[in-house]
């Protein structure tokens, strides 16, 4: 490609003039328009980077959905910094050892992450500068508030040179050991996931996208690539089904991007009311499968609008795609929605063995992938790094099979890995945290079906003899040493595990009696 076309930098400086006054981000009642959205990531950028923010220079955004999280994500683009994103769901271990493996020497903070930072910031040497999203009477010492982080800054693009090689993001995902991997993407591979996304979504110039769910995960992707068409982005700071069902109505919302979960409670949110959804053309989810008897029902609440996707933060949401036409109820077509789709036009996908030999079409094996967008490694970690890229290829640690029509079905995780709400929860990091509990002997982690949640995670005790122990003071425990979406949903004590004949705790006898029944094993 290009050199001067390949990177977020050049992209985001010649689309957002386009756009001008047309409306970008409406957040909590303020519009901004293109060009005011452009105006305040030039001066947020000059601000980074009379802070030292250059290519490779890594900025922390740690923020809840709000305006200042998209300007501060273009700000970086263009002093071509490298973002890395942390969500709100993460607790305090995690934020200290992404900060520390990433070298972020900025952070562009939100309020509910003041007393973390503050509390963890003399182990962080490389943080230099912390940005309060508050007033500065609300910012902590030691802070910069928003405001005067900025507020002499000039309006004028600085001169930097970014090279398609650079960094463009380190996105942490969850370990097996308990420690987030850090997965490295250039700027040419996201300027092309970008436009990946923008095809497959089908993104038109009309576009009105609805964003609920964390923008430092898939929506942040998403937004990115509706900023390049023009798009009209209402962002939420959180979900609310009542509020998905009137922003449609009232605001004409024409794509919206959910998992499973989200979609269920908007249906259930209805009952018997009636809404004008006709404007909603698009409905992208990803993370696990839409139930067939779900699926009818929600094509005759909104219409043939429902698309899905798959993914891994190796090779951002787009390795397959369900199109729309493949969401079908009838006894022909119904098969289709246990599959996770084909592969997309800047993905291959073939199904390995264990040695990376392709097993025949309908065999089942590790799914593999090569895509336009892969990452180029996990920062600091050339180990896992050669263990997940082999010969060109993306080894994704899901098993899944292929269909003579190039259809791939997700059977099961080849990692110990849940996912719950959309989001990942390693089962090892949850026993590991249980297993501190001084009233726990031993304790199995797994993932059982759940109506909303996709799966969910269910912590299985052996208690310690002598020891008192019970449900609340496990549920308490983990409160304290995982973040939310990872605690166990239930707990239960039984006198032993069962073990394989190589002595280890046999998984599969325990989550056959939840998922006994089912074609796969994941939900």
């Amino acid at each position: 490609m290009d050199r001067e076309l390949s990177t977020l930098r050049s992209l985001f400086r010649r689309v957002l003039p386009i756009h001008g006054d047309r409306p970008a981000i409406v957040f909590g009642g303020q519009t901004l328009t293109y060009d005011t959205l452009h105006r305040a990531a030039l001066r947020v950028a000059r601000a980074m980077a009379r802070r030292g923010v250059g290519p490779n220079r890594r900025v922390a955004l740690m923020m809840s959905n709000c305006p200042e999280f998209v300007i501060s994500d273009l700000g970086l683009t263009f002093a071509g910094g490298t973002k890395v994103p942390l969500n709100d769901m993460l607790g305090e271990k995690e934020i200290a050892y992404i900060l520390k493996d990433s070298g972020a020497e900025l952070a562009v903070v939100g309020p509910n992450f003041f007393d973390v930072v503050q509390k963890i910031r003399r182990d962080l040497p490389d943080l230099k500068t912390v940005v309060g999203v508050a007033p500065e009477e609300q910012c902590p010492d030691g802070f910069i508030s928003w405001e005067v982080f900025q507020a002499h800054e000039t309006e004028e693009d600085i001169g930097v040179d970014v090279s398609p090689e650079d960094m463009a993001l380190i996105i942490y995902t969850g370990g097996t050991t308990g420690l987030p991997k850090g997965v490295v993407h250039t700027q040419e591979n996201i300027v092309l996931n970008l436009f990946s996304h923008i095809m497959e979504m089908g993104l038109q110039d009309d576009e009105r996208i609805l964003l609920m769910s964390p923008l430092p995960h898939s929506a942040g992707m998403v937004l990115l690539a509706g900023l390049i068409k023009g798009a009209a982005h209402y962002i939420e700071r959180k979900f609310d089904p009542q509020l998905v069902l009137d922003r449609i109505e009232q605001n004409k919302i024409t794509l919206t991007f959910m998992v499973p979960t989200m979609i269920y409670r908007v249906m259930d949110q209805i009952g018997g009311r009636t809404y004008d959804l006709r404007s909603l053309r698009t409905i992208v989810y990803g993370a696990a499968p839409i139930t067939a008897e779900r699926l009818k029902q929600g094509l005759e609440i909104f219409g043939p609008v429902f698309m899905q996707l798959y993914g891994q933060s190796e090779a951002p949401n787009f390795i397959t795609r369900l199109k729309k036409e493949d969401h079908r109820t009838d006894p022909e077509g119904v098969h289709r929605l246990r599959s996770c789709g084909q592969p997309v036009a800047m993905s291959i996908v073939k199904i390995v063995d264990e040695h990376g030999n392709e097993v025949p079409r309908g065999v089942e094996g590790e799914i593999a992938a090569r895509t336009l967008y892969t990452m180029v490694g996990y920062h600091n970690q050339p180990e896992k790094t050669a263990e997940a890229l082999r010969d060109g290829w993306l080894h994704t640690g899901d098993v899944g099979m292929m269909d003579e029509e190039g259809y791939v079905y997700l059977l099961d995780r080849k990692k110990d890995m849940i996912i719950s709400g959309g989001m990942n929860v390693y089962t090892t990091e949850v026993e590991n945290a249980i297993q501190r509990h001084p009233g726990v002997a031993q304790v199995a982690v797994i993932g059982v079906p759940h109506p909303d949640w996709g799966e969910a995670v269910m912590a299985i005790i052996v208690p310690q003899g002598g020891v008192e122990v019970t449900e609340e003071s496990i549920l308490e425990h983990c409160r304290k040493e995982l973040s939310a979406y990872k605690r166990p949903k239930e707990v239960r004590f039984v006198e032993a595990l069962p073990l394989t004949p190589y002595g280890k705790i046999d998984k599969k006898a325990l989550r056959e009696p939840y998922w006994s029944g089912r074609d796969r094993q994941v939900n």
